[in-house]
């Protein structure tokens, strides 16, 4: 029997795996499909991640038995693999390489959360974007052009930054004047052309903050 078999679900778009503060019994890896996972952060929803196959979510509450810290809400019709603690651990136990990738995985998870820690200790609305802009290049891909492609928008940047829409746009039009970052034919994705500058940018952003500006 196989896996799908075994530990197979079907859940249409629309359908909430979990929500935020439930006890957590099982985590899911998502064969086919979208899963949003979203926090309510001072009363506002925000989306945390939007995951595709592949990728694997609610391990935490099976691994140290806490409420969820997140809620879960099918995107797109998801074939899921769904796993008890049990199951979860005899997986690992038998298959190490399961093991080492989910190890991986979280890592790379920490470091995002650690990047977004930072983030928000940024004062300055200005420091907070170009700091999360730069933080997306280090693995986004390069045009012909060498320019670095970001798949993210005005709206997304305020969300993911705690900044106002009003102000984020304001910020990206301040950026794209001083050919600091340009808005791509795609509405959806932004250039930085250099991020060198972009760099030297942000530290003379955080030099303005901690000294103020020199007359």
């Amino acid at each position: 029997m196989s896996l799908i078999e075994r530990f197979g679900r079907t859940a249409p778009a629309g359908t909430v795996l979990f929500r935020e503060g439930e006890p957590g019994t099982e985590m899911y890896v998502i064969q086919s499909g979208k899963v949003r996972l979203t926090r309510t952060i001072r009363g506002v929803e925000k989306t945390l991640a939007d995951l595709p196959a592949g990728e694997f979510f609610g391990e935490m509450s099976i691994i140290n038995e806490k409420p969820r810290t997140a809620s879960a809400v099918v995107l797109e019709d998801a074939q899921l693999l769904v796993l008890d603690p049990r199951t979860f651990e005899a997986m690992i136990k038998a298959n190490t390489e399961i093991a080492v990738r989910m190890i991986r995985k979280l890592a790379g998870r920490l470091d995002i959360a650690n990047a977004q820690i930072e983030n928000l200790l940024l004062g300055d609305a200005n420091s907070r974007i170009v700091h999360a802009l730069l933080t997306m290049t280090h693995n986004a891909p390069r045009g012909p052009d060498g320019a670095v492609r970001l798949s993210t928008h005005a709206d997304a940047l305020a969300e993911h930054t705690s900044v106002s829409p009003t102000k984020t746009r304001e910020v990206l039009a301040r950026l794209e004047r001083s050919r600091l970052v340009l808005q791509d034919p795609d509405p959806k994705v932004l250039r930085v052309p250099d991020v060198v500058k972009l760099a030297e940018f942000l530290e003379f952003l955080e030099m303005r903050e901690r000294f103020g500006d020199v007359d």
